[in-house]
């Protein structure tokens, strides 16, 4: 507990100041070799999770997701926050008891977004998404479990930057210590958005290479994450050199992999463990 204490307040503490990246690993191995180049926190993917299981994004069972916190937080001895999609419920009294299901994993943030899965609505009435925030925040009380909150309409063909802020600020209010929009890229959107809900902290999700850390810090963001960016990136060289054989019967692609003894050098002495 003792350890577990120590990662929860650490994580707290990347929020007070500064601009870190939190990257998105999506099973154990891919955690402990982020963990290794001196990240200070990292977040699960629902993308790189469920892709790794055969499931398309935001298809992947509860206990499934809570095994994998339990097993990522426990691989590591960083701070890991959960990508816990919609909180696997509609209802605020059952988001309310899965994020408390989340939280005994050893995870030391959660996120909750807006999102319905509904391509004619796809995001939640206000008064309920912040209702939903709300349970959450009220499930974490005294855990010191971080919780963000997300919208997301950049994502799902709802581009409103009025209705995001709007989002953001009001789940501000509910309780979340992180705001979250994903989707957002420009300059002014970052800082409409880190003005909004100022003096609370920012994270924005970087799937490509249209900025930089720097930039991003420049504006007041506190945190960056890559979200499904390194899941499809490594998928990205397995499709290329996996199709090459079925197509070509060559294996060019191999030539460009990383060397075994590289790869299994990252796990012949695990650090301590927390």
């Amino acid at each position: 507990m003792a350890n577990l204490d120590l990662k929860r307040a650490t994580f707290l503490r990347l929020h007070e100041s500064g601009c870190f990246v939190i990257p998105n690993p999506w099973d154990v191995g891919s955690a402990r070799y982020l963990e290794s180049l001196g990240f200070h926190a990292l977040a699960t993917t629902s993308a790189g999770l469920a892709w790794s299981q055969g499931y398309a994004d935001n298809q992947i069972p509860l206990d499934v997701a809570l095994r994998h916190l339990e097993e990522v937080s426990n691989a590591v001895a960083i701070p890991v926050n959960a990508d816990f999609e919609g909180g696997f419920a509609v209802e605020p009294s059952r988001v309310a008891a899965n994020v408390r299901r989340a939280a005994a994993t050893g995870i030391s943030g959660l996120s909750i977004e807006d999102a319905t899965g509904d391509q004619e609505k796809p995001l939640f009435e206000f008064e309920l998404a912040v209702e939903r925030v709300k349970a959450a925040h009220e499930a974490l009380d005294g855990s010191g479990v971080l919780l963000t909150a997300r919208t997301e309409g950049f994502r799902f063909g709802r581009p409103d930057l009025e209705d995001t802020l709007r989002r953001l600020k009001a789940f501000a209010e509910a309780g979340a210590q992180c705001l979250y929009a994903p989707g957002i890229k420009s300059a002014e959107h970052v800082e409409a958005v880190v003005r909004a809900v100022a003096p609370k902290p920012v994270n924005v999700l970087m799937g490509s290479n249209h900025t930089t850390v720097a930039k991003l810090a420049a504006l007041g963001v506190r945190r960056i994450s890559v979200g499904g960016g390194l899941a499809r990136a490594a998928w990205a060289g397995f499709m290329s050199a996996a199709s090459e054989i079925a197509r070509d019967g060559t294996f060019d692609g191999l030539a460009a992999a990383a060397p075994f003894d590289r790869v299994d050098g990252i796990f012949k002495q695990p650090a301590e463990r927390a």
